[in-house]
């Protein structure tokens, strides 16, 4: 029988247990997070290789934490996540720095410390809160300050109505966004409105926390599932990353089992899920196994903790 290595570091020693290839979500989840965990550089962050050189990447580690909270797996890891993201030169690196500041960042990183059960208002020497705030336009868009442009998206804006829990003015401004087909676009100045697996499915998570009608979006969600079971990006078939954003929000059976079929059963990798059917690539993994495990537990970033 094919069998499923787990493998999740813990303290310094390294424990490997076995399970069917069939086993249930539980199990599959836990095999996924191990490899995650195992994954993290000096146990405490993900890290992005860019021309052969790696560098830390901020954002893909609070997918970590995500990914472990949802998962009840590998909390040390989520623990030591947390505290390097705390350090204020590896926070003010990509909060902004200069005159610099990322919505974007503010956004998500204040939603991770919460997760962690940090104060988001005072996290690394800065009031996230605040600072998510003050880039918030007239108009409820949350935007960048920045000399290289404005790069907001609905991700963005999701991101903030999740961390900030009520903001109607926010809230507002996302909602009116919706394209004529009931999904909604990535970006907010495209024309015509294009809709977007990705970006539809973290705005119906948005503005669930802001008490906002999502019907016509997850009608539409819904409309955009294969027959395979996976959800596509706007670039081509079925993913791990489009399907774990979808399967937050559109909670079936299967969504879940095309993840499931994602997975590397056996080898030094088992355990983590591949971004789609072509088979398993060390570059695009960890942030396919990130959404992958959100989308397999169904976790909401507004009420995560762990």
């Amino acid at each position: 029988m094919q069998k499923l290595i787990i493998a999740a570091a813990l303290g310094a020693s390294l424990v490997a247990t076995a399970v069917p290839a069939q086993a249930g979500t539980g199990h599959r989840v836990d095999a996924a997070a191990g490899w995650l965990a195992r994954q993290m550089a000096d146990g405490e962050r993900l890290e992005t290789e860019f021309g052969g050189v790696k560098y830390p990447d901020q954002g893909l580690t609070i997918d970590a934490i995500f990914a472990f909270a949802a998962a009840k797996h590998s909390d040390e890891h989520g623990d030591r996540a947390i505290a390097w993201l705390a350090k204020p030169e590896i926070s003010t690196a990509y909060l902004g720095t200069d005159g610099e500041s990322y919505a974007g960042a503010h956004a998500k990183l204040a939603i991770a410390a919460r997760v962690k059960g940090k104060d988001p208002r005072s996290f690394a020497g800065v009031d996230l809160i605040a600072g998510l705030k003050a880039l918030q336009a007239p108009s409820g868009r949350f935007s960048d300050r920045s000399e290289f442009g404005d790069f907001s998206n609905a991700f963005t804006q999701s991101y903030a109505l999740i961390a900030l829990s009520k903001n109607a003015q926010g809230a507002a401004y996302l909602a009116n966004t919706q394209c004529p087909d009931g999904g909604f676009p990535v970006t907010f100045e495209a024309a015509p409105c294009v809709s977007d697996v990705d970006a539809t499915a973290i705005v119906i998570q948005a503005l669930r926390t802001q008490g906002k009608p999502t019907g016509n979006a997850v009608k539409w969600l819904r409309s955009k599932q294969q027959p395979d079971g996976g959800f596509p990006s706007a670039q081509g078939g079925s993913n791990a990353n489009s399907t774990g954003l979808a399967a937050q929000v559109i909670r079936n059976t299967k969504a879940r089992d095309f993840l499931k079929s994602l997975q590397v059963c056996e080898g030094p990798e088992a355990g983590a899920i591949a971004f789609d059917a072509s088979g398993f690539n060390k570059a695009n993994a960890p942030r396919a196994t990130t959404q992958a495990i959100l989308g397999l537990t169904g976790a909401n970033l507004a009420t995560l903790r762990g």
